[in-house]
């Protein structure tokens, strides 16, 4: 299963928990790769830092307003980005928009692309990526 799919397969487990609530073990299939489990896993831990990037950066928008599929595909990407030294920025970005323009509205991509690009050109945000310095 290739990388992009497992992105996909956590974006969702990370969705339907939000939406309905259920525990994130109930929505990761059994046979998910290591992966999926821990970008999905990486989320639920750090939601709250990543949510609080995301409102940050999008601007005029409360973090409650933006559609919850928008919000798990960033909050995947920005865990990839802060936690996985495997994934360069870029990349997580371009996934990010590409789930966005398969599942999404037609704005989403650009919105997503425009709220991500904004946190990684924060230097709080990157600074903490590369974590502390010797």
């Amino acid at each position: 299963m290739r990388r992009s799919d497992q992105r996909r397969d956590a974006v969702f487990a990370s969705y339907q928990r939000d939406v309905t609530g259920r525990p994130l073990d109930d929505l990761i299939a059994a046979d998910a790769k290591p992966f999926t489990r821990e970008l999905a896993e990486g989320v639920a831990e750090h939601r709250d830092e990543l949510d609080a990037v995301i409102a940050r950066h999008a601007k005029g928008w409360s973090l409650e307003r933006i559609a919850p599929l928008d919000r798990n595909i960033m909050r995947v990407a920005l865990f990839e980005i802060e936690h996985r030294d495997d994934v360069p920025a870029e990349v997580a970005i371009d996934e990010a928009i590409e789930l966005a323009k398969q599942y999404c509205g037609t704005d989403a991509p650009g919105f997503v692309n425009g709220v991500l690009g904004a946190a990684v050109r924060d230097p709080a945000v990157m600074a903490e990526s590369e974590g502390p310095t010797p």
